[in-house]
């Protein structure tokens, strides 16, 4: 029964992400959705499904016992995408890896513990997981097979994320450049220049606000732009000219803006120090670079850049990625809990309609086959054997269910 879990998927190992998009389901809404997979579920001969879409991954995970073999797979996508081209159709077994049996269950949780992601150790692969189960809840397509898998993947990457430090040490660039800066012990009322209102610096601004910095000025081309980071920060706000002439002077000075040059220049560094001796930060997470490399060399600062922290990011992730070996014994270990767990529970559904049957046998025997010898007996006599009856109806119906779950264990 452990076979008939069957997983059919497309990853960034395989294809280019731009090209996974090929195996989704193209869908109008949910309802759309819905009726696609209850036809895909009919058509594949599938008992249940979820169905896994990300951006750089398109899982399908059944529960059949229908044999997943080259046929299968091609006639199982061109439900999929009717319109999928001759050649990736006769290529698929390229694209397409096939897990079934005990391979299809440790492979979901490798999966929900971000082990076979793009970037190992994001959680968010955890999540749409989870919310792609209740879809497929939601949507009927999914019963007592996939609802074991899915409390047993949950639990098994809750073990991993709790257990190894698979999810430590921050790989974003953004977080780091934070990290970095908070490990200067700064002051909550240091003064900040935040050069751009862009994407980068938005997030920034998240963990500068968690932290409750207090004295915040913003400089950007457009002041309308700039309006979502002065209120989130409580800010001031300065067009991007006015950098030159600011004289507030500065502690730390985060940069990141779509110019293709250096921006901060020697003379605008100048204006901004003045007479101040104490170090400054600078954080430039701008490609290129906007901070002039006459800046870095000519003043003394603290000086992040976007190499510096691209470098760390690759240390981090090489640590995370040593961390996979010791999250590969926990799931072995889970695996081996699920397939006991899996079995108890088919051999339950087994014996799920023996209480009634030992009920039919003792009925038939009391109304039937002995009901003349039991009216013959005294009132007193029919008491008992009934007691009787009931007594090895209990007995009998226990003596199963506590051989099976020796088998089991």
């Amino acid at each position: 029964m452990l076979d008939n879990f069957k997983i059919l998927t497309i990853t960034h190992h395989n294809l280019n992400v731009d090209e996974i998009g090929h195996f989704v389901i193209k869908n109008e809404g949910k309802e759309d959705l819905s009726d696609k997979l209850h036809a895909l579920k009919e058509e594949a001969k599938l008992d249940e499904i979820i169905y896994l879409s990300t951006c750089n991954r398109v899982s399908f995970i059944c529960y059949s016992n229908e044999e997943f073999d080259a046929d299968y797979v091609k006639s199982f996508f061109h439900v999929v995408n009717p319109s999928l081209e001759v050649d990736k159709l006769k290529k698929i077994s390229k694209f397409v890896d096939v897990y079934s049996g005990s391979r299809a269950v440790n492979h979901l949780f490798e999966v929900a513990s971000s082990m076979d992601s793009l970037v190992v150790g994001e959680r968010e692969i955890f999540r749409q997981f989870r919310e792609s189960y209740q879809q497929s809840l939601e949507f009927g397509l999914v019963s007592d097979n996939l609802r074991m898998l899915e409390n047993a993947t949950v639990q098994a990457a809750k073990n991993v994320y709790d257990k190894t430090k698979i999810g430590e040490k921050p790989l974003s660039i953004v977080s780091l450049a934070f990290q970095s800066l908070m490990s200067h012990d700064i002051d909550k009322d240091a003064r900040l220049l935040i050069v751009g209102a862009g994407e980068t610096n938005t997030l920034f601004a998240k963990f500068l606000k968690k932290s409750a910095f207090t004295d915040i000025s913003i400089f950007n081309r457009s002041l309308d732009n700039a309006a979502n980071l002065v209120e989130q920060l409580d800010g001031k706000a300065y067009h991007l000219s006015e950098l030159a002439t600011y004289d507030r002077g500065f502690d730390v000075m985060i940069v990141c803006t779509a110019a293709t040059s250096a921006i901060i220049n020697a003379t605008i560094y100048r204006n901004l120090v003045k007479k101040e001796t104490s170090k400054k930060i600078v954080i430039d997470l701008s490609v290129p670079s906007n901070v002039s490399s006459d800046v870095v060399e000519g003043f003394d600062m603290e000086y992040i850049d976007i190499e510096q922290l691209r470098s760390l990011s690759k240390i981090n992730l090489e640590f995370r990625k040593k961390e996979v070996h010791a999250a590969r014994v926990l799931l072995k270990n889970q695996l081996l809990s699920f397939n006991n767990q899996f079995q108890q529970r088919q051999l339950e559904k087994a014996l799920n309609s023996v209480p009634k049957e030992i009920r039919k046998i003792k009925e038939r025997a009391i109304e039937k086959v002995y009901s003349d010898k039991i009216a013959s007996l005294d009132p007193d006599a029919q008491l008992l054997i009934l007691e009787m009856m009931d007594y090895m109806e209990k007995k009998c119906i226990g003596v199963p269910m506590k051989a099976a779950k020796k088998l089991v264990h």
